[in-house]
């Protein structure tokens, strides 16, 4: 999920008015509550140093914030520096980067991109991989390139949900994705990938549900609301409530590595 003070500078990328307000802590608590969530991992939301501060201020303030992803720009001569100055502050468990925004698809490839996030590895930092489904094979790549790396792949890569049966391209490369052990997955990010249609309900994103299921298994696969973007298209209980059903099927451990499991371990939160 995400925090954050609304600018029109800082957050152009805001589709929809509805969202295009402050979103903190106060706005979250009640709705995970209801939930039945208890810990959430606060991610960037904007591609500046001052997000991490923000970020972890949030944190440090309410013990519910369990871990925070933040921003470096990888590309940078001094950013195993920087990283390594992030790396140290409490509850900062990864970094992520805006791939999907750059007008470059193999931007992930770049060299330097790939120097800087050999620096994670050293400290003990997860990756969050924010991508379209097109860049999946891309996707896969860099992670072969980075076999020591934790990495979490956000939003199920994004595929174009038009009907309840999935695009063979993306299926093909959640798969190919899936079998590298070091990626997991987060089952978010569904409902604002609609096309055509402005509702949904979960036999129409079931399918895709499922094919995540299938290429990480449920030790490598964990919720998150994508809130408040989500809000786009849908509540926090709505969307954790339609989670909660794909998920009903599975055993009890495997239910409880989906709610918190996984994600502990991806992002080394202890409890």
């Amino acid at each position: 999920q995400h925090f954050w003070r609304y600018t029109a500078d800082e957050y152009g990328w805001i589709p929809e008015e509805r969202i295009r307000r402050d979103f903190g802590p106060a706005d979250l608590a009640p709705l995970i509550r209801e939930a039945g969530i208890d810990g959430v991992v606060a991610v960037q939301a904007r591609t500046a140093p001052e997000e991490n501060g923000f970020l972890l201020r949030h944190a440090a303030e309410h013990d519910w914030i369990k871990a925070v992803v933040g921003w470096v720009d990888l590309t940078r001569a001094d950013a195993a520096e920087a990283v390594g100055a992030l790396a140290g502050r409490p509850k900062l468990r990864g970094l992520r980067e805006v791939l999907q925004g750059m007008e470059d698809d193999a931007y992930c490839l770049r060299e330097d991109f790939n120097r800087g996030l050999r620096a994670l590895h050293e400290f003990g930092l997860t990756y969050d991989i924010l991508i379209f489904h097109r860049h999946l094979p891309n996707a896969a790549e860099l992670v072969d390139r980075h076999p020591g790396q934790v990495f979490v792949l956000d939003h199920v890569a994004k595929p174009e949900i038009r009907e309840a049966v999935p695009d063979k391209a993306w299926t093909a490369g959640m798969r190919a994705l899936g079998e590298r052990e070091n990626v997991y997955c987060k089952i978010s990010g569904m409902v604002t990938e609609l096309r055509g249609r402005e509702d949904w309900d979960a036999a129409l994103l079931r399918p895709y549900f499922d094919v995540a299921l299938e290429a990480f298994g449920p030790r490598r696969l964990m919720f998150g609301s994508d809130w408040p973007v989500c809000l786009l298209r849908s509540g926090y209980a709505r969307w954790a409530e339609a989670v909660r059903g794909f998920t009903a099927e599975l055993s009890e451990d495997e239910q409880a590595e989906v709610w918190g499991g996984a994600a502990c371990r991806a992002y080394g939160i202890e409890g």
